[in-house]
């Protein structure tokens, strides 16, 4: 099976399948290209499944890349929804948000600096109004928890205790929406 390697001072190994179906194996510096080979063969079953989900999913949604203007009208917008939403849920968490950026990134939802500035991707104005509070309240909680510990889940459920709903649709959804930022 193909797959891209990235290795780093990471301690175990970790597959991700992005939106084209392409997968990327992020694995130890030491760790010897056979066993890394045979993880990613153990793996070979999950990664079957979730292509075929992606290209499900991708048959569902449209894919076509989005123009200038259509990416400018997203950003506009979810300035304004994204930044009510940061405003509506951020005393919630119990967190002050120094900033809220708009980017299309081709890999992540939002991010979060310590410095208290959230960065939203656009294309949540692509997903429902549910999974837009999810990625808001996620990164909000970031800002009181820099990790994805249990402590950290429990402040999104204290929050949105519906939100695994919301986490599952990015995961059967997402990758389509990611193929509209184009290559």
């Amino acid at each position: 099976m193909d797959y891209t390697l990235i290795r780093s001072s990471r301690r175990s190994v970790a597959i991700e399948l992005r939106g084209d179906g392409a997968l990327v194996v992020r694995a130890p510096r030491a760790m010897a290209r056979r066993e890394i080979d045979a993880f990613v063969a153990s793996k070979s079953a999950w990664i079957s499944a979730k292509r075929a989900i992606l290209a499900e999913a991708a048959s569902r949604q449209e894919t076509t890349p989005l123009s200038e203007g259509e990416r400018a009208e997203l950003r506009h917008s979810a300035e304004a929804d994204l930044g009510a939403r940061v405003a509506q849920f951020a005393p919630l968490v119990g967190v002050e948000v120094a900033g809220v950026g708009i980017r299309f990134q081709r890999t992540r939802w939002g991010s979060c600096s310590s410095k208290g500035r959230i960065s939203l991707n656009g294309l949540l104005m692509l997903a429902p109004e549910e999974v837009r509070d999810y990625v808001v309240v996620h990164e909000l909680c970031h800002l009181r928890q820099m990790n994805h510990s249990p402590a950290f889940w429990a402040e999104v459920a204290r929050v949105l205790p519906d939100y695994k709903k919301a986490r599952a649709w990015l995961k059967a959804n997402g990758s389509a929406l990611m193929m509209r930022i184009g290559s």
